[in-house]
């Protein structure tokens, strides 16, 4: 079944930025500061290895900066309807290896869940909430450092900063549990406010050494596709999540954006870019010249290498690495249709029934029985796209977001020798679910 290019990338002419991008040439997202004051206490690591967050913490000592205009450049490329970049040569995507690889994640584990309605009901067997945070913390935050059912940065940094010497083994607990929480609600789940950390964490340090069986690796995935998602709005210019693995990202798959003199590397490979200052440069001349560098890209300048829903809390985001199978070492055919999950998108834990487990529970049990949905495809030699994907990329993907001025006709390059000898077989079996797409979005998209 062929992709409809109306489906490909249906959201053009509703709001994603690549309808004005000509119109707004320099523009270019800005990330959330990093708020962390916490230091890495080695008490702490026995209790971070058993969560599985142990290589997180040792990279949180020493996060490179954020190249906005690099980060921004890229996320023009991002489509919503495909959880892809829509490149010159196709498309590519972060995916659970990725994150595995790049952060030292565990990817296969329980869902991470949560609600964000009624909590002080739900927390602990209907505890209230604060008198939650007492016991596992040992300390009631002042009613002005909370805002709803979050804590200032600044207070929990202060307070938990450093846990003092001598301390009995239960204190460095109460400060492990801070210092997982901040982790969590900083790093892994940043938002846009930068400045809070949300109690909601609370539940997932009450047994420290039970903390170890979470997928915290696609649960961060799912927020970071969502981010992205909702900055592709030509309307949003913050973007958070976790952009450190955007960044590393791009730098370990794109050769040529890859800073210079940064060649030993260690585990998690992320680590590689510690240190890494980009350029102070203005920001929107740098964007407008990254752009053409994207547009201009070819297949061999990307190092090529189960789709599933990926979950957090209200967040469902599909993990669709059959329209990336050269990152696995295949061989990318045309494509099924898009699964529109335009619905689920629009989650943002604001209104109606909030409560996770049971408003998306249909999601969570594809998460569970996700040994049963592993692609089958045979791993090549020289992976890359076919012809008949190139082909019918050329015709309906998103592929050039400069000028043409700027580009000449890069259009009229032939389809490459290698990719017509790697043929046109058919794509891999997979199962589908339906479509659930959010019905306001439509009206905004049906013909006049």
């Amino acid at each position: 079944m062929r992709d409809n290019p109306d489906r490909l990338c249906r959201l053009d002419g509703v709001a994603h930025i690549v309808e004005v991008i000509n119109d707004e040439p320099q523009r270019c997202i800005s990330s959330m500061r990093r708020q962390q004051g916490m230091q890495l206490d080695e008490r702490y690591v026995s209790y971070l290895q058993m969560a599985g967050l142990d290589h997180l913490a040792r990279l949180n000592e020493r996060w490179f900066r954020l190249d906005e205009p690099l980060v921004s450049a890229f996320v023009e490329q991002w489509r919503p309807e495909t959880h892809t970049f829509h490149m010159p040569f196709g498309e590519c995507t972060i995916t659970l290896q990725d994150i595995a690889y790049q952060l030292g994640l565990l990817v296969d584990g329980r869902y991470v869940n949560g609600c964000l309605t009624d909590f002080q009901t739900y927390i602990q067997g209907g505890r209230p909430a604060w008198v939650c945070c007492q016991e596992l913390l040992g300390v009631l935050p002042p009613a002005n450092q909370i805002q709803k059912f979050a804590l200032n940065c600044s207070w929990f940094q202060e307070t938990f900063g450093e846990s003092p010497e001598g301390a009995d083994e239960e204190t460095v607990r109460r400060y492990a549990r801070a210092y997982i929480m901040m982790l969590l609600g900083t790093q892994l789940f940043a938002d846009k406010s930068g400045n809070r950390i949300h109690i909601r964490w609370l539940p997932y340090v009450v047994r420290l050494e039970d903390k170890g069986g979470y997928s915290w690796g696609s649960a961060a995935l799912a927020w970071l596709y969502q981010c992205m998602c909702r900055v592709a709005n030509r309307y949003v210019v913050k973007l958070a999540g976790l952009l450190q693995l955007l960044q590393s990202w791009i730098f370990w798959r794109f050769t040529g954006f890859r800073p210079a003199g940064y060649d030993t590397f260690s585990w998690p490979l992320a680590s590689r870019w510690s240190g890494h200052n980009p350029s102070a440069s203005e920001k929107g001349p740098r964007v407008q010249m990254l752009r053409l560098r994207i547009d201009l890209l070819q297949a061999g300048d990307f190092i090529w290498m189960s789709a599933l829903p990926t979950s957090f809390r209200l967040c469902i985001q599909w993990h669709q690495i059959d329209r990336v199978l050269p990152q696995f070492g295949g061989i990318q055919r045309h494509p099924q249709p898009a699964l529109n999950i335009d619905f689920l998108m629009s989650k943002d834990g604001r209104g109606g029934d909030r409560w996770f487990p049971y408003s998306l529970h249909f999601w969570h049990l594809h998460w569970e029985s996700r040994a049963d949905h592993v692609l089958r495809f045979d791993v090549v030699a020289d992976s890359g796209p076919s012809h008949d994907f190139l082909d019918w990329w050329v015709q309906h993907g998103k592929r050039f977001l400069s000028p043409k001025m700027y580009l000449g006709d890069p259009r009229a390059v032939p389809i490459s020798v290698e990719a017509m000898q790697r043929g046109a077989e058919q794509v891999p079996e997979m199962d589908r679910v339906d479509d659930v797409p959010d019905r306001r979005t439509l009206c905004h998209i049906l013909p006049k």
